[in-house]
């Protein structure tokens, strides 16, 4: 097994859900996993299943614990749920394509952009990562934690995608890396 430095954790966006597959804002419209986000996140649970992890954290939302699910049942973990990791409230602009996202903008309705980064830093911050432990969330909850604890451009996870976050202290204090770790098929 391998050992990670304390802090480590791992942050997967949650498996496709319709709204996803059509390029649709979801928002906290609380959408299950389609067929292929289920298949997504048992491929996630499959190649995650032997890491060292003792907790599971998710959002309070359906298809992150679904997608959450799916890992706890191979490693007889009971998922933990943060609620404020949820995804941004995208108001009036839920159900509208993306390309109608204006992410420094507060929709009607919506979350102001100020408002969820401090929602997901004081969700983030309420996580014991003494332990390894896996994330689900969603695209714009890791957008905000990958704005916390790097410099360098975020991109976009797919959904189901896995990312290791450590530390690196021996570099300088305070500096993470962000590694890939799984990305499902198709």
């Amino acid at each position: 097994m391998v050992a990670l430095p304390p802090g480590a954790f791992w942050l997967m966006r949650h498996g496709e859900t319709a709204a996803n597959a059509q390029d649709i804002i979801c928002g906290q419209t609380d959408l299950p996993l389609s067929a292929r986000g289920r298949a997504q996140a048992d491929q996630a649970a499959a190649f995650l299943a032997d890491l060292p992890m003792a907790r599971i954290v998710t959002t309070p939302l359906l298809r992150a614990r679904q997608t959450a699910q799916a890992l706890a049942a191979r490693c007889g973990l009971v998922p933990e749920v943060v609620e404020d990791l949820a995804e941004r409230n995208w108001g009036a602009l839920e159900g509208q394509p993306r390309s109608a996202l204006r992410r420094e903008e507060t929709p009607p309705g919506g979350e102001a952009p100020a408002a969820f980064r401090a929602r997901i830093r004081a969700g983030f911050a309420q996580i014991d990562r003494s332990k390894p432990v896996l994330i689900v969330a969603h695209s714009g909850t890791a957008r905000e934690i990958h704005a916390l604890l790097s410099q360098a451009p975020h991109r976009r996870l797919w959904n189901a995608e896995t990312v290791l976050w450590q530390p690196d202290r021996e570099v300088l204090p305070n500096t993470w890396h962000c590694h890939d770790c799984f990305k499902p098929a198709g």
